[in-house]
């Protein structure tokens, strides 16, 4: 267990949820934030954007593809789903003038990069994910972003599943929890995945090729 199991020659990056519902539209504490943003991790979320937008960009500089995910309108109870049973606020109203579905700036998508709406905690359960990566060629998945021990873990879990090499991002990974984000990235490294911070990944990806399908669709 832990060993570590290496990345391909195409690997994809997943940035699993950065939007303003996890990231709040501003830097405030957690306790702020999460009275307008019910899903906020605060602080922590704005702190680890500049290295996800650094990951973003070493992808893409080596043409590579990004892909990114994010959570789908909850609009009644029926697309609420199991989420209604676990969280009371699943349904609040949005903050007026904000797009809680919008992803920071920082780490925006390019023109033609892919945008999955997903409902369930893996960015594979139920989305069109592992078609694309099957177009794309990707032999092995990076996943940046959060949280850590929800739609990090499961998608971590599932790209196992399907057999990928997986690698998740430490220090481009946040969550609500200190206690949480750490257990889930300790267990995803004793099974599923490696875990790594950007330091060690940055030149790993220095081995990976250039050429194959596009990103855009």
């Amino acid at each position: 267990m832990g060993q570590r199991g290496g990345i391909g020659s195409r690997p994809c990056l997943l940035v699993v949820d950065i939007t303003y519902a996890f990231t709040g539209d501003r830097p405030e504490p957690i306790l702020e934030s999460v009275k307008r943003f019910p899903n906020s991790c605060g602080d922590v979320a704005w702190e680890t954007l500049p290295r996800i937008a650094e990951l973003i960009a070493a992808m893409r500089s080596r043409s590579l593809p990004v892909i990114y995910t994010r959570q789908a309108p909850r609009v009644n109870a029926v697309t609420a789903g199991a989420w209604a049973r676990k969280n009371s606020r699943v349904l609040a109203s949005a903050v007026v003038g904000v797009d809680p579905m919008q992803i920071p700036d920082v780490i925006a998508p390019d023109h033609g990069e892919i945008v999955i709406d997903k409902d369930k905690p893996s960015a594979f359960f139920g989305t069109t994910l592992l078609s694309y990566l099957n177009a794309l060629r990707v032999d092995s998945i990076i996943i940046a972003g959060t949280s850590t021990s929800g739609c990090v873990r499961s998608s971590g879990v599932d790209a196992f599943s399907y057999n990928y090499p997986t690698v998740v991002v430490e220090d481009c990974c946040f969550d609500r929890s200190l206690t949480s984000h750490a257990v889930a990235l300790f267990d995803l490294h004793s099974r599923y995945a490696d875990v790594v911070r950007l330091d060690e990944l940055l030149p790993m990806l220095g081995a990976t090729g250039v050429s194959g399908a596009s990103a855009s669709r």
